[in-house]
């Protein structure tokens, strides 16, 4: 698979699969949970409490590690590895395009200062299970 076919597979488990592992690093060890995820093309974007472990784990270390895209439909089922630096973000902007009325069940709205989004850079992306070896994506291109 060249990297405009990578690219694009990428691209369709980031736009198809919302729900994933988030794992952060506490006390020197991984501490993974599920999370809903959200992107702008590579970047991911999650909603979150700014009073939670993740928030507190980030702000220690920012390297996280994110799994989307397996279904479980055995070898075939295409998932990605996403390694990243998360940064905490409260712009009323981020907040507002990501809000969703399901969140009311733990924030007031999209102005309550609990609410934040954690954004998640990547710095590698794998595809996995999708036929081939696992292949990276070249981010530079």
């Amino acid at each position: 698979m060249n990297q405009k076919e990578l690219k694009d597979h990428i691209l369709n488990v980031l736009e198809n699969n919302k729900t994933g592992t988030l794992a952060t690093v506490k006390n020197n060890r991984p501490h993974s949970r599920y999370m809903t995820f959200y992107n702008e093309g590579y970047v991911l974007h999650t909603p979150m409490s700014i009073d939670t472990h993740k928030a507190e784990e980030v702000d220690e270390n920012p390297f996280v590690h994110v799994l989307l895209g397996y279904e479980g439909d055995g070898y075939a089922d295409s998932y990605i590895e996403v390694e990243g630096t998360a940064v905490i973000r409260d712009s009323k902007e981020i907040k507002e395009k990501l809000w969703n009325d399901r969140f009311k069940n733990w924030f007031e709205g999209a102005d309550d200062p609990k609410y934040v989004v954690l954004e998640i850079e990547p710095t590698s992306i794998r595809l996995m299970n999708s036929g081939e070896e696992p292949q990276s994506l070249d981010l530079d291109k």
